[in-house]
């Protein structure tokens, strides 16, 4: 089934100890589409400028992204260069341009609005509300979010977690926006602001997929070279919603196995800067980590 995403194209600068990458394709909605083209059709609604180029545009095209919903504004497109330490862990943000990414009002085409799987990706949830105002029925919603919401817009955020399936949010989230310094308390007082199940993304430690009655934990996927994290828990949304929305039942084991496909995923594009490594895998490369995954982790 198509997932449609809402969320950012953009260009990165990243820097790291080792390397540099210049004005190279980024944004949440480009990694989140371009992760779970791999297993399910894809809708992109996003904002560019004029100056993107039409190489980048052929690159969601050649994994068969509908960019209907992809609109060209008079302007620049969004851009963000960062610096990353030793660690990883951390980037300090050098400079933020949103560009015409400052007056992006999303407009779901009508073709879209049937879409059964929808992923709000990383903008305000006023706007991640609007989305949701667009669509019919969907069969299932997911939404991310970042520090800026929740200390700058929580009570829109909490308000949206009462229409979302799935909320998405890595460990420094959580505990922000639930003011407990123990990952299992706020795991499970989110839980009470709406959301059927929530994954909490905890980068080089792995994933935990909450829901009322369970929990489910797996580390990441080890790994010996790590270039760019940038763009990893978009990649991670996107080999989740894309398994998901493979499959014809959401059983449980279903949503465990896609926490893996989503390590699995953004195992990939840590590999390289922006969207390289994952444009260079086929299918048989990621059942080939699926495996390797599940031999390092089995006992």
């Amino acid at each position: 089934m198509s997932i449609l995403v809402v969320g950012s194209v953009a260009f990165d600068t990243v820097h790291t100890p080792f390397s540099k990458a210049e004005r190279v394709l980024g944004g949440s909605a480009s990694y989140f589409s371009v992760s779970a083209s791999f297993f399910s059709p894809v809708r992109l609604v996003a904002v560019v400028g004029e100056d993107f180029p039409n190489d980048y545009i052929e690159i969601l095209k050649m994994r068969k992204i509908d960019i209907s919903g992809l609109t060209i504004a008079k302007g620049k497109t969004f851009f963000w260069e960062g610096r990353y330490e030793l660690d990883f862990n951390n980037p300090k943000s050098i400079s933020t341009c949103l560009n015409v990414f400052s007056n992006f009002s999303p407009f779901i085409p009508s073709t879209y609005k049937n879409s059964k799987y929808v992923f709000l990706a990383n903008i305000s949830p006023y706007l991640q509300e609007k989305v949701l105002e667009q669509v019919n029925k969907p069969r299932l919603i997911a939404s991310d979010t970042m520090n800026y919401w929740i200390d700058n817009e929580k009570e829109a955020l909490v308000r949206l977690l009462k229409k979302v399936d799935i909320f998405f949010l890595n460990e420094m989230e959580a505990k922000k926006l639930t003011e407990e310094n123990n990952l299992v308390k706020a795991g499970n007082r989110i839980l009470k602001f709406g959301p059927k199940k929530i994954v909490i993304k905890r980068g080089e430690y792995g994933a935990i997929l909450f829901s009322s009655d369970s929990k489910f934990y797996i580390p990441a996927f080890l790994l010996d070279n790590v270039v760019d994290p940038t763009g990893a828990g978009d990649t991670f949304a996107g080999g989740f919603m894309g398994y998901l929305a493979s499959k014809k039942r959401l059983s449980e084991s279903i949503f465990k196995e896609a926490l893996i496909y989503g390590t699995i995923m953004a195992s990939f594009i840590v590999e390289d800067f922006s969207l390289n490594r994952l444009l260079s895998i086929k299918k048989a490369d990621i059942s080939e980590r699926i495996k390797e995954f599940k031999k390092l982790t089995s006992v």
